[in-house]
């Protein structure tokens, strides 16, 4: 398939409603509003397509850049191609659910991710924060430093409260991951979480949103998630 074949397909799968509620979420025109399940039959017939993801995500459509991550090669992206990625996520589900996913299958994952984390910019710390995330729910443990990570935790620890709005969700996912997904760090991630909760985000009309990575954790556990690790990032 084509760059003009996949977007008629792309905007024959919108809908309104999905529209609707990408818009109240962050998106902006142009999207179509294409849920992300109806994203797979496609993928069959482009199969991963980096000179085509590349094409997609130019459009600054919202849909063709989620199913430009579904089709990327990670490890044909350098870190200047991440950074030129995240460059265009203008809102978090870009950023942590499209080119954080996508940099979460690279080599270079961790590499990148660091040097988001350190940027002071919003969104760029939170697909940094976000893409460990992916990692740790999906990769070996042995791929990791226990104590990287358990700096990475004091981190969010001592941080959190101050860290811009976008970032609080992403470390706060981060405690929960580790907790959940990194089990030689799971007392001291339960600690971290005693220790912030809960977490006030201000949201937009003055209104805010309190996360509690504790709770979470502790359902986690009752349903039997300990260790848990997915077989795929992507879709």
């Amino acid at each position: 398939m084509n760059f003009e074949m996949v977007m008629q397909e792309l905007e024959a799968l919108g809908k309104e409603r999905l529209k609707k509620m990408y818009l109240a979420n962050g998106a902006r025109e142009p999207l179509f509003g294409v849920a992300t399940g109806e994203m797979k039959p496609l993928f069959k017939k482009t199969k991963l397509n980096q000179p085509l993801a590349e094409q997609l995500y130019a459009t600054g459509n919202y849909d063709a850049m989620y199913f430009a991550g579904i089709i990327a090669e990670p490890n044909s992206m350098t870190e200047a191609d991440y950074d030129r990625w995240l460059d265009s996520a203008y809102f978090y589900m870009l950023s942590d659910y499209v080119v954080a996913v996508t940099l979460s299958e690279a080599d270079i994952a961790q590499e990148v991710a660091d040097k988001w984390i350190a940027s002071g910019e919003d969104l760029r710390m939170s697909a940094g924060w976000s893409c460990y995330c992916w990692l740790l729910g999906s990769r070996p443990d042995r791929e990791f430093s226990v104590d990287k990570l358990a700096k990475m935790l004091e981190q969010v620890k001592d941080t959190i409260h101050e860290a811009p709005e976008r970032t609080k969700y992403a470390m706060n996912q981060f405690i929960y991951t580790v907790a959940t997904s990194y089990l030689p760090l799971h007392e001291e991630a339960v600690a971290a979480a005693k220790a912030v909760c809960p977490v006030e985000v201000k949201q937009d009309k003055g209104k805010s949103k309190f996360l509690n990575a504790l709770e979470t954790i502790h359902k986690a556990e009752a349903r039997g998630k300990l260790g848990f690790k997915r077989k795929h990032v992507r879709c």
